[in-house]
Formats: structure tokens, C-alpha cells, sequence
């Protein structure tokens, strides 16, 4: 029998969002075909850099438009300053409002992302005082992180707001 991966999970801390206008490539995807994100960084990551009023180092994987079906769209981008630059026939792009977020830091490989996703959405929000929000879920990937050599930082920030 295969040993169930354990992740490590701390509490969140919870932070304001600040607007964020996020350029990257779009795919849509579901429970089933998130698997194929991977290669959607794998395309993404030599245009870091190189789009046009980018503005740091730091990457997100934007998930967005929810549908009943479980279907999304993830954006594997940056933060840009403006649209007004934008090449718009190469890349796609998502506003970020602010808002609050509990934030969760990843640890680990990549390959444990689903068991630390399930934790925040199966285990940790059903427990805690806030409801998930129909808004933007940011992966907030350091300017240092490595998926390979494990170093950097890795956060999940779920919209949230008090259960009332």
C-alpha cells in the first residue's frame, strides 16, 4: 500500500491584497487537467522579463473564473504597472482587487501542492470563522524560488472574509 505524502501546513497569517493587474498565459482548466499546469509555466517562463512594464521578479498562478462544473482559468504571469503596453495578442491578463487573503506558505516540492491545497480547502476553511470569496486565488511564487532546488517561496492566498 503507498504511503500518503504528509505536508506541513502552518496557520495562515492574513494580509490586504493591493490591486494587482497580473499578464501571463491562460489556460483553462479543471480538477482533472490541472495536472497539465506544469507546462503552462514550462511555456510561460522565457518571457520573464520581456513583458512589456513588468514590474519585479515575483510570478503568480492566477485561478479565476469558477465554474459549478469545477473549471478555471489559471494565468501563470506577473504583475505588470499598466495595460497600456501591453501586447495583448500574446498575452492575457487579470485585475486582482484588493481584499483580504489567508495566507498559507507551501513547503515542500511541487508535487505536494494538491495535498497542501486540500488542506486549506477540506480541512482548514471548513473549521475556521471565514468563507472562501468568488474572487482571484493567487499562487505567489518568490523571485528566488526554484521549483527544482527547492529554494524560495511558494504562498497560497485565498480570498476570505468573516463568517458573520
Amino acid at each position: 500500500m503507498d504511503e500518503q505524502k504528509r505536508v506541513e501546513v502552518a496557520e495562515p497569517r492574513f494580509e490586504h491584497g493591493h490591486f494587482l493587474l497580473i499578464a501571463g498565459f491562460r489556460g483553462r482548466f479543471t480538477q482533472d487537467t490541472a495536472k497539465d499546469i506544469p507546462a503552462l509555466w514550462e511555456k510561460f517562463l522565457p518571457h520573464l522579463g520581456k513583458i512589456q512594464g513588468q514590474k519585479n521578479e515575483v510570478t503568480y498562478g492566477v485561478c479565476s473564473n469558477f465554474d459549478d462544473k469545477g473549471g478555471f482559468d489559471y494565468i501563470a504571469g506577473v504583475e505588470i504597472s499598466k495595460l497600456d503596453d501591453l501586447d495583448q495578442k500574446v498575452y492575457q491578463w487579470v485585475e486582482v482587487l484588493p481584499r483580504q487573503y489567508a495566507v498559507f506558505e507551501h513547503k515542500g516540492p511541487l508535487d505536494q501542492l494538491p495535498q497542501t491545497l486540500q488542506y486549506i480547502y477540506k480541512t482548514w476553511l471548513p473549521t475556521s470563522h471565514y468563507v472562501e470569496l468568488n474572487a482571484p486565488e493567487l499562487e505567489r511564487y518568490s523571485a528566488d524560488f526554484n521549483p527544482r532546488l527547492h529554494t524560495g517561496k511558494l504562498e497560497i492566498c485565498v480570498p476570505v472574509d468573516s463568517k458573520t
